[in-house]
């Protein structure tokens, strides 16, 4: 069922009695329904330097013809079209709508595809109706990319251009909840870039989401071109270059990606010895693992939700060091990014008695039907008996703010992301690591 609709008239139609006409009717036909509709014409936002306002007067003639409809009509004026569907989908996620009906002319459907595809995940329904045309009444005041012939595609050169107009324009925004905030580890050594991430410093909006949210999904809100403009920020303050950036693809299983070799679908370790390439791993609750050897200058990143550690994960990635680099287990250390504590963090019966077989002391109310589970120190133990050594992994609160990587993301809202906490549309904060490239002397 419709939530919402949009009127497009950003490119200045002017429209002809019978299509003020056809849009009043449709508005209404929008009303007659039980559930309440919102109702957004998007038009451009004139300069201040403009000696033309035939197009904001065309808007409101078309809103007088409306008689009294216009007062449920909100009208969304921007100076482009990446900040008109931007301020529209603002305005939709604050009511919690999701479904939309887009009223435009034909030849306008591909270029607002492309925005949609950019701006929206396949959280929101979209649907089209077509805006009657009438060719002897229509003007389109920019040609530029604005409209395409029925059925037409984009060319790659137009697809480009609204790319760069709705980076731009994300660019621009002001960051949300402060600074980026990067935690280190105590243990990495400097010849490695490393951090853990934080939830501040970036342009997503949505509460769960923000602001520094740096994964996108079919189910959450924050489109990809949010979440690259987060990644953008993020690899201007951390040090490393965004085009590098290499982050394991979730299966919360126990297989690892051997850079150089032939990428798998699905993997949640990957490692490397090659320099200046960003190994990532997300977690929002799950622990995103970074390991290091300086002796062979080898890294590699892991996620570890419950499953993930219960298959092993984080002894794979290690592993895979050793064969693959001739790492020594020694020198290999392990630094463990901030996730759920087993303060927060519970299973069924069945679950927890895996980790209780690790150690006892991995699971609290071991009795109840959800006990407490400690994924964090099964992480520690598992290290341990494949030959890490104890020292050499850092999972608990260090001295310093910057080395605190041992605080609960689910008690911590101010810092860190959670999906135990917020449920379904949560945000992702990721641990990066990189080999530094060698300055020529």
């Amino acid at each position: 069922m419709t939530e919402a609709v949009i009127i497009d008239l950003f490119h200045g139609q002017l429209l002809t009695d019978s299509q003020v006409t056809w849009l009043r009717e449709a508005i209404i036909r929008n009303y007659a329904t039980k559930k309440p509709k919102h109702v957004f014409i998007m038009c451009k936002q004139q300069s201040p330097k403009s000696t033309s306002n035939s197009a904001q007067n065309a808007i409101i003639n078309v809103l007088e013809k409306f008689g009294a409809l216009k007062e449920v009509i909100e009208t969304v004026a921007e100076p482009s079209m990446a900040a008109a569907f931007y301020r529209f989908k603002r305005e939709i996620d604050e009511l919690n709508l999701s479904t939309v009906k887009i009223i435009a002319p034909t030849p306008r459907k591909a270029i607002l595809e492309a925005y949609l595809d950019l701006l929206f995940t396949a959280v929101y329904q979209f649907e089209f109706e077509v805006l009657p045309d009438e060719p002897e009444s229509m003007h389109i005041e920019s040609p530029g990319p604005g409209h395409c012939r029925d059925g037409e595609t984009l060319a790659g050169q137009q697809l480009e251009q609204i790319k760069r107009e709705v980076s731009t324009f994300l660019g621009q925004l002001p960051s949300l909840r402060g600074d980026i905030t990067v935690l280190h580890s105590s243990l990495i050594d400097v010849c490695f870039l490393h951090g853990f991430t934080t939830r501040t410093g970036g342009i997503s909006y949505t509460p769960t989401l923000s602001s520094l949210n740096l994964f996108s999904s079919s189910s959450r809100r924050d489109p990809k071109a949010v979440v690259a403009e987060n990644i953008r920020r993020l690899s201007q303050k951390a040090g490393f270059d965004q085009e590098s950036y290499r982050r394991v693809q979730v299966d919360h299983g126990s297989d690892v990606w051997i850079m150089g070799r032939r990428e798998p679908e699905s993997y949640d370790g990957i490692v490397t010895n090659q320099s200046g390439v960003t190994l990532v791993a997300p977690g929002a609750d799950c622990m995103p693992l970074l390991f290091a050897d300086p002796v062979q200058k080898a890294i590699g990143a892991a996620h570890a939700g419950w499953k993930g550690t219960l298959l092993g994960v984080a002894m794979a990635t290690v592993n895979a060091l050793v064969s693959e680099y001739g790492c020594d287990v020694k020198d290999i250390v392990v630094a463990v990014g901030p996730s759920v504590g087993s303060c927060c963090f519970t299973l069924d019966q069945k679950s927890a008695i895996e980790f209780h077989e690790i150690n006892p002391k991995c699971v609290r109310e071991m009795d109840s039907a959800k006990p407490y589970v400690d994924i964090r120190l099964a992480t520690r133990i598992l290290l341990e008996r494949g030959g890490v050594l104890p020292h050499n992994i850092q999972d608990d609160s260090g001295s310093s703010e910057s080395h605190n990587l041992g605080l609960c993301t689910a008690c911590h809202a101010d810092k860190f992301f959670s999906h135990v906490r917020d449920r379904n549309n949560f945000g992702t904060q990721i641990g990066f690591i990189s080999i530094k490239e060698q300055k020529e002397k």
